[in-house]
């Protein structure tokens, strides 16, 4: 299951999708935690202190080897070097998926122990000095978008992406990615104006989005926010002492989480487990597909030089029957 949690600046994304991935570390489920937000804190929100989330390796230098990996035999992809962030998986390529190890894990991903298990952990990498006025950052999410292109996850297993922030997410077709968006919201005014924005620009493309309110205080914060976003507000989460702790560097053990907290968390896993049962693979590639011509014909076949369009194997839907290794060419 792929999970994204989105939100304006400041709402709390990342520290939320840290607690649900804590929570699923505890009940021992299968994770890989993705950092895609321009600042980088899931590292320490996860417990990593400064050096070490400084020490993570960045997906968006690793572009080469991702890309190199990913397009295997794929008779359909000329070299790597033509590959885009939209690039579609095809008869030939190779797939990952949350358990196994491959060479993507081995350069990108570290394991972080948390309470009950250990997670896979990836970052885009940060913005630095060198990108300044001549890159975007979604150049650097595009190994994360070619990543969940190529991933096949099973029912019992998560991938938690926290994502950038506000309607950024909206800059690649990787916002069609998950089976579920977790929208984070504060109860004012401007924390509902993403809301808004993100219902509409999603509305076309079946994306299931449910609203976690934060920072709540009071029943007048919930009714606010159910009066703003009706029936999409899920669960609402207030003031943490243990979350406190944890910004401090200092979090007890995950089992002393505020029950009503803990609670909010199970409320969460249960709409991502729903949601597997409308998981509708064609739609998922042909979503793929609708983007990655999208990219070709805006900037994709003048950068490379290609008809990327001749990328697209019409024959070919992603989905948990396929074998995880290198698909042979129809």
């Amino acid at each position: 299951m792929k999970i994204a949690f989105v939100g304006k600046g400041g709402s709390g994304k990342t520290t939320l999708s840290s607690l649900f991935i804590r929570h699923l570390a505890a009940v021992g489920a299968p994770v890989v935690a993705i950092d895609a937000d321009i600042n980088q804190h899931l590292g320490p929100a996860l417990g990593l202190d400064e050096a070490e989330a400084a020490a993570l390796p960045a997906m968006g230098e690793r572009l080469p080897l991702i890309k190199d990996h990913l397009r295997g035999g794929n008779p359909r992809i000329a070299s790597a070097a033509t590959m885009i962030k939209t690039t579609p998986p095809g008869a030939g390529s190779r797939l990952v998926r949350v358990r196994e190890p491959n060479p993507i894990y081995d350069a990108c991903a570290r394991p972080v122990e948390l309470d009950g298990g250990a997670v896979r952990l990836m970052v885009t990498g940060p913005f630095t000095d060198a990108d300044l006025g001549v890159a975007c950052y979604h150049s650097k999410t595009g190994a994360v978008e070619l990543f969940l292109n190529h991933l096949v996850d099973g029912p019992d297993e998560y991938v938690v992406v926290d994502m950038t922030a506000g309607s950024d997410s909206f800059a690649s077709g990787m916002f069609t990615r998950f089976d579920m968006t977790f929208l984070v919201a504060e109860p004012t005014r401007k924390g509902v104006s993403v809301y808004r924005q993100y219902k509409e620009y999603a509305r076309d493309f079946g994306i299931t989005l449910k609203v976690v309110g934060n920072k709540v205080q009071a029943q007048d914060d919930i009714d606010f926010l159910r009066a703003e976003v009706g029936d999409d507000l899920l669960v609402t989460v207030g003031h943490s002492e243990w979350v406190r702790a944890m910004e401090k560097g200092r979090p007890p053990r995950f089992d002393l989480l505020e029950a009503t907290n803990s609670r909010a968390l199970q409320i969460l896993r249960d709409a991502v487990d729903t949601t597997y049962e409308l998981r509708d693979w064609e739609r998922y590639t042909r979503q793929m597909v609708h983007f990655h011509l999208k990219n070709a014909e805006a900037w994709g076949n003048e950068r490379t030089g290609v008809d990327l369009a001749a990328q697209v194997d019409p024959g070919f839907v992603l989905g948990e029957a396929i074998d995880a290794g290198v698909t042979a060419p129809a």
